[in-house]
């Protein structure tokens, strides 16, 4: 799949936006390491948590091995390439709309689809990104915490942000490309937007 036909396609379609953006009020959570001054902390991991990190990024490659050419109709690019100047790239984010407002994560069905734009015009799947909204999320009196998917934890991409959103968890995956930071880890320094036609965000 070519870069250069997401050239201008870059905002969440109108359905999407709407329900984006009439997230609910949002709850200070201490775990966003979407911001750029934040460094992930280095941890070790128990054989159980590695085992169960193996198995989600299975998981997650089972469900999306079928993209590795690029994302399929029903999945739109939005807000172009998200960069994160020195600590590195999220990539290109698309987005399936149908998705979000179910309240619900589910490894088989990912809300985001991450690629890599590369010099020669392609595009690399790099992974998947898992999406809710935060006040939904919470309402629900079956929840008592944030979201989790296979053991891991996701992180509050609180509001305001850069997206003009209000607040969501979020849990990015590194599948199909290494991220030195961690699989788990928002951004990644070995991702880059400088093959992207337009306006990295």
């Amino acid at each position: 799949m070519n870069v250069a036909g997401f050239r201008t396609r870059f905002e969440v379609p109108v359905i999407a936006v709407l329900m984006l953006t009439s997230f609910g009020a949002s709850r200070a959570l201490a775990q966003d390491d979407h911001s750029h001054g934040m460094t992930p902390a280095k941890h070790e991991q128990t054989p159980e948590q590695n085992r169960q990190a193996g198995a989600l990024v299975q998981a997650v490659r089972d469900a999306t091995r079928q993209f590795k050419d690029g994302p399929p109709e029903n999945y739109v690019l939005t807000f172009g390439c998200v960069s994160g100047g020195d600590f590195g790239a999220m990539g290109m984010h698309f987005l399936n709309g149908s998705l979000l407002g179910d309240g619900d994560v589910k490894v088989e069905t990912p809300e985001i689809l991450l690629y890599e734009p590369l010099p020669n015009g392609r595009l690399r799947l790099t992974g998947a990104d898992y999406l809710v909204d935060q006040a939904e999320w919470d309402s629900n009196p079956q929840h008592q915490g944030p979201p989790e998917l296979m053991g891991q934890l996701f992180h509050l991409f609180d509001s305001p942000n850069r997206f003009g959103l209000k607040a969501f968890y979020t849990l990015h995956v590194w599948a199909w490309k290494d991220n030195p930071n961690g699989t788990f880890t928002n951004w990644n320094p070995d991702v880059s937007c400088d093959a992207f036609p337009g306006e990295p965000k």
